[in-house]
């Protein structure tokens, strides 16, 4: 773990500097910065500590881009979390396991950015999914994105791409691809004007996708208080269905499932997707439900994906020799 100090304000040795836990990737750092700012609104003291994840290296240092399990994100942080090393983790939600360790706790989910993904196109001529020529070459690291690209376009070739935001935007401006599809959230987040975004009709998100999580020591009062004040109300109850859906389904990071969750006059709407990585079959549901009760929506709609044959997709996902 690397300890990187960074206050939001001069400290006040009167009161209890809280410590802040985030990966140190620009785009974590970018939204570990935004929860400062938040906190420090409400009169905290706050250090940065930047903890590397079994996610961010590989053996010998060289980062992770390998798919393994959805945890390698936040385990050296919720590690820390429970060591007392930090008193507050930041998470993008769509990295955070459905089940977390004994002793923690989601205690905070600010307003929600952009769910949607976005395509980003070579020389940003604006081109949308439909309009890209046969046999165009698309770079995604996902398996939900790859699904849904094929189930739309089983022309399309489409090719693993990973690494950080920047370094996927080169090899698209380095003419290796004709598009890329990256989260909206983490576009904005980094301040980049790329990308169109795609409809939720045509793609659903990553469960989480666009959500900050925080996440606490279950027992720290304070901690969880503080975070509370920072809470979206709504963005907590779509976080909170689509968690629900992804647990009642028992998919992980590399199942190609799409879950997104919204308020509409008051009522929480709920979409899903599951899928094949070669867009050979998939299966979309939506179901309204009532926003007092998110994980219930997420349940129902899990239970009504499995009885379509999710489980069974999920499964041939698992066994898919590119994944």
């Amino acid at each position: 773990m690397t300890n990187s100090k960074d206050s939001a304000s001069v400290p006040n040795p009167s009161r209890h500097t809280l410590r802040l836990g985030t990966r140190g990737s620009a785009l974590a750092l970018a939204q570990a910065v935004l929860v400062r700012h938040l906190l420090a609104e409400l009169g905290e003291d706050v250090e940065l500590v930047t903890i590397t994840t079994s996610g961010d290296q590989r053996p010998g240092g060289a980062p992770a881009e390998a798919p393994g399990d959805k945890s390698r994100f936040v385990k050296e942080i919720e590690e820390a979390l429970i060591g007392g090393e930090v008193d507050l983790a930041v998470h993008s939600a769509k990295d955070v396991p459905s089940e977390l360790p004994d002793g923690l706790a989601i205690v905070g989910v600010p307003e929600r950015a952009d769910a949607r993904d976005a395509l980003c196109v070579a020389g940003d001529d604006g081109q949308t999914l439909e309009e890209l020529v046969a046999g165009a070459r698309v770079g995604t690291a996902s398996l939900r994105r790859r699904a849904q690209l094929l189930a739309q376009r089983p022309d399309l070739d489409v090719r693993p791409l990973r690494g950080n935001v920047d370094t996927r935007l080169r090899r698209l401006a380095q003419g290796e691809l004709a598009a890329i599809v990256l989260a909206a959230a983490g576009l904005a987040r980094l301040g980049r004007e790329d990308g169109r975004p795609i409809a939720e009709s045509v793609m659903t998100p990553a469960p989480g996708q666009g959500c900050l999580a925080l996440e606490a020591r279950a027992d720290d009062l304070r901690v969880a208080d503080l975070a509370a004040r920072l809470t979206h109300q709504d963005s907590l109850a779509a976080l909170t269905a689509e968690r629900a859906l992804v647990g009642g389904i028992g998919a992980s990071c590399h199942t190609p499932v799409g879950a997104h969750a919204r308020l509409e006059d008051g009522v929480l709407r709920l979409d899903a997707f599951a899928g094949m990585p070669d867009g050979s079959a998939w299966i979309r549901d939506s179901m309204d439900g009532p926003a007092e009760d998110p994980g219930g929506l997420g349940a129902a709609v899990a239970q009504r994906l499995l009885a379509a044959g999710a489980a069974e997709l999920l499964a041939g996902a698992e066994r898919w020799p590119g994944g």
